[in-house]
């Protein structure tokens, strides 16, 4: 990919980043860049020996050689949404009434001119090959590595995935599921509905980039910034939009781009932004614990 400008490497907030995008100020005019393709991803996974299943519907937006990504809530997306992406100017896009949309947008454009590269702040983390749990646990391996928090401390888990409450457990640290769906854990540990509420029990934060679509990122990230606790985001949404916010409340960010980890069986990378130095992508393919699921 190739990029206009030196693009400004961060933003202060979620709406500061939008409004500089907007105005131009990360390279080309949106105005100029049009959405060549517009898709959906629906996913349906029930691991054998795992107690129940989900699903995942995603949003993405191609432009150029970059495809721009936004999780929604499975059959919540109008059927005409794509085709009325397709051939459409960004800038057209980034004011959709729709948030997936508008999400989907900007993580398109950021992809288009901050890649995922060393050039952007990007360290790659390999996925090895194998099953969707087997990636599924060397992903939070990589996730969980970002975190600075200490054996006992409590981490608000807002999203629930759990390959990372695995993770989190083995490093002896004390998840705090959240997600909005509710529900129960693979341990049979209640999933909280409210993050915000939960936030000033915990230690640290682990959060999905899918709090961009739902609009709940802006409150964790003004947390984090007023009580100086850590949070670090594992994004397949909006992979290119959380690097340009660090420093800003996030601390640290495993950028997951399309196409995701569950989408093919080959060897994969992500990609890690906030590394702290001398923690390069360590054990990527060690061997999983026992026990939890994707």
């Amino acid at each position: 990919m190739t990029t206009a400008t030196a693009p400004p490497a961060r933003a202060a907030s979620l709406p500061d980043l939008e409004r500089r995008v907007r105005d131009g100020e990360f390279g080309p005019a949106p105005e100029d860049l049009r959405i060549a393709v517009a898709f959906t991803t629906t996913q349906a996974v029930r691991h054998e020996g795992r107690a129940g299943g989900y699903r995942n519907e995603v949003l993405s937006l191609r432009l150029g050689e970059a495809v721009g990504s936004c999780a929604v809530e499975p059959g919540t997306l109008p059927a005409a949404t794509v085709e009325e992406c397709a051939g459409t100017s960004v800038a057209r896009l980034l004011a959709h009434p729709a948030t997936a949309v508008r999400t989907a947008a900007l993580d398109a454009y950021l992809m288009h001119v901050t890649p995922h590269t060393a050039a952007h702040g990007a360290h790659p983390w390999p996925l090895p090959a194998g099953s969707s749990l087997h990636k599924s646990r060397a992903r939070a391996r990589g996730v969980v590595d970002l975190l600075r928090a200490a054996p006992g401390q409590r981490v608000l888990v807002v999203g629930v995935v759990n390959s990372l409450l695995e993770a989190l457990r083995a490093r002896g640290l004390d998840p705090v599921p959240c997600d909005l769906k509710g529900g129960t854990t693979e341990w049979g540990q209640a999933v909280r509905t409210d993050a915000l509420a939960a936030l000033d029990g915990c230690d640290a934060v682990l959060a999905s980039g899918m709090t961009l679509g739902n609009g709940t990122f802006e409150p964790l990230r003004e947390h984090a910034v007023r009580h100086g606790k850590q949070l670090v985001m594992f994004a397949q949404t909006g992979s290119a939009i959380l690097p340009r916010l660090l420093g800003a409340g996030v601390d640290a960010v495993c950028a997951e781009p399309y196409p995701f980890f569950w989408l093919d069986g080959g060897p994969g990378v992500i990609h890690r932004y906030g590394v702290a130095p001398g923690r390069g992508p360590a054990r990527p393919h060690g061997r999983p614990t026992a026990g939890g699921a994707a």
